[in-house]
């Protein structure tokens, strides 16, 4: 495992008049968990606000403006650094339904006690082990409390992610639509696929999507599945092959064509970015 960084968990205590790092999004995976007032933003240029007993999950890169905390904000604020949440993701496919989950839905309702609490001694828990710097074991030790970390918050997630499904069931045909790219966007590109699954033609299924969000069906699978191209390319363990697997398609040249499409570079590319070779 690679060094830790000194400021890789950040662990803060909000109170009054208070204001996150500059630039934390930048770096930081953001955790917040509210006791007291509120906080107000928007996401993905839309408005949110999270309430006393709730908690609020932005991940590094997000588009977050008008931040703001009322004066009484009491609140629990966990910072980690993006590259290292990252290389100690325990499992890929679960990761990429909670980012497509959180940049539609920042916010969880923890209307269970215990969930509250779960929460709470998850973010002290990560951040006693990041400071026990003496262990013998420090970065074996580490990652394994940033992987139990993320499999508890992802527990949580799961409890709110599995009631909006159920909900969205019986929801409109877009909430259905959108539920469905979420579920199946790993491996089908293609409207026909939703279209058949909502037992409607693909040319209907377009009139809906532009009539509720002047978006199209085919664009709304094209940005779900950039999402999941994006954390596949960011997994370290997977080489270019594999990932086109698990994306379904049916040759690597093929794959580089599609991530050209809505990267605007290759899965090689992409990759030497990241690394900064």
């Amino acid at each position: 495992m690679e060094k830790v960084k000194e400021d890789s968990i950040i662990l803060l205590q909000a109170k009054g008049n208070f204001e996150l790092p500059e630039d934390f999004l930048l770096h930081f995976h953001t955790h917040i968990y509210c006791h007291q007032g509120s906080i107000s933003f928007l996401f993905n240029d839309r408005p949110y606000t999270c309430n006393a007993g709730e908690f609020v999950f932005w991940f590094a890169g997000s588009k977050l403006t008008n931040l703001t905390f009322t004066k009484k904000i009491k609140a629990s604020v966990l910072l980690v650094e993006r590259d290292f949440l990252l290389a100690n993701i325990p499992d890929q496919s679960w990761s990429i339904d909670v980012v497509l989950h959180s940049k539609e839905n920042p916010i969880l309702h923890l209307n269970d006690k215990t969930d509250r609490q779960k929460v709470l001694s998850n973010f002290q828990l990560l951040y006693d082990k990041f400071s026990e710097t003496e262990h013998r074991f420090y970065s074996e030790v580490l990652k394994l409390q940033m992987q139990l970390f993320i499999l508890e918050m992802w527990h949580t997630f799961a409890n709110e992610y599995e009631h909006r499904k159920r909900t969205l069931e019986s929801g409109s045909l877009f909430e259905r639509f959108m539920q469905l790219i979420q579920e199946h966007c790993l491996k089908e590109r293609e409207v026909k696929f939703y279209a058949n699954r909502l037992h409607i033609t693909a040319k209907y299924l377009n009139f809906v999507c532009k009539q509720n969000t002047g978006i199209t069906a085919s664009d709304w699978i094209q940005r779900y599945a950039r999402e999941r191209i994006i954390l596949l390319l960011q997994n370290k363990n997977l080489n270019i092959s594999e990932v086109a697997d698990q994306m379904n398609f049916s040759s690597r040249s093929f794959f580089t064509r599609y991530v050209r499409k809505v990267l605007g570079v290759s899965p090689r590319e992409y990759r030497q970015r990241l690394t900064g070779i």
